[in-house]
């Protein structure tokens, strides 16, 4: 049987990894620590590690996996710019998790921005108290507002469609638009200006970091509301205080933040928190943050677990690896992978 082993274990993780592992003929060691320099030694004498996308795979971690024996990074994620790839070419093979339950992620931006505007975090607290005032708890009608989705892939679709069962009106943009897929399609620019409310299903890239910035939110309508279950980076983080510090921005629900790696699913409730922006955008009371949990449903699990181990199935039998990922990947013939199914 082979056997792997696993970083950043939350039992969450443990408990659906546990469920499938027989059924791939694989072992599990499972560890606490995140991925990273200080730790990849921990991986000597297995030739699969499965990481996450808050861990730090930089060269140097690369490089002592290599050194060490590891010859596959499988990721238990669909995001993966944590990873050094040119590092990694020709070294270990990285292979990740493209979707899991795109109804998941949809569905918890909404459910972030129902509990926002209609202030039923606030309501919960006070009715516990038994305060049933409903004194600064008045949100607004969704139905006829405009909402601008960017990015339309499978969770911006999804998306779309629930917004539309609450009779919101819907416009998108993406740079690569999908043909008859019935989306109102318009620029960047138009989007920012015509949305009430606007919500990031968008990757990060070298093109979308700082997709939202202060040049895109003065565009945008006094008091929109930003939704980001996607990336953190995709917003600039201190632009976006300073706008709802001024009220041009109405409203924030954020599921990432885009230094939340050393933070976000960690317990720092007993901590000083030094970063200052996101001390303050938490604090605000027009604001909702939740700890990247857009994914955590029994379904996501399940699929993130299944399509993990297959990944690492693959590897060890010396099948083609379906989701492999290499930094030449979209450079056609410059990566090998149409030649031997795997990208070197």
């Amino acid at each position: 049987m082979n056997k792997i082993c696993f970083f950043d274990t939350k039992p969450y993780d443990k408990i659906f990894f546990e469920e499938l592992k027989e059924k791939y003929q694989i072992e599990i060691e499972y560890f606490e620590p995140k991925l990273g320099p200080k730790t990849a030694f921990m991986a000597k004498g297995y030739e699969a590690v499965v990481a996450f996308v808050n861990d730090a795979i930089d060269q140097e971690t690369i490089d002592t996996l290599y050194q060490n024996g590891t010859k596959l990074i499988a990721m238990r994620c669909a995001g993966y710019n944590n990873v050094d790839f040119k590092a990694a070419y020709d070294k270990v093979h990285v292979v990740r998790v493209p979707a899991y339950s795109p109804y998941a992620v949809a569905e918890h931006a909404m459910a972030l921005l129902l509990t926002l505007n209609r202030k039923i975090h606030k309501a919960y607290v006070r009715t516990r108290d038994f305060n049933f005032s409903l004194n600064g708890l008045t949100g607004f009608d969704l139905h006829g507002k405009t909402m601008g989705v960017i990015g339309t892939g499978k969770i911006g679709r999804i998306f779309i469609d629930i917004c539309k069962g609450f009779g919101l009106n819907v416009i998108a943009y993406d740079p690569y638009p999908i043909p008859d897929a019935g989306i109102s399609y318009v620029t960047l620019e138009e989007l920012c200006k015509q949305s009430d409310i606007i919500s990031l299903h968008c990757p990060l890239t070298k093109d979308t970091f700082h997709l939202i910035d202060q040049k895109t939110i003065s565009l945008m309508k006094k008091g929109v509301y930003i939704i980001n279950t996607s990336r953190g980076a995709l917003v600039n983080s201190e632009d976006l205080m300073e706008a709802l510090k001024s009220e041009k921005v109405g409203g924030a629900c954020l599921d990432v933040y885009e230094e939340e790696t050393e933070l976000f699913y960690e317990d720092m409730s007993y901590s000083i928190i030094h970063d200052d922006v996101l001390a303050r955008i938490i604090s605000m009371p027009n604001v909702i943050v939740t700890s990247h949990q857009a994914f955590l449903t029994k379904e996501a699990l399940h699929n993130i677990a299944d399509t993990t181990l297959s990944n690492c199935r693959e590897f060890f039998d010396d099948l083609p690896l379906t989701n492999e990922i290499c930094y030449q990947c979209s450079k056609g013939d410059n990566c090998h992978r149409k030649k031997n199914n795997r990208c070197f």
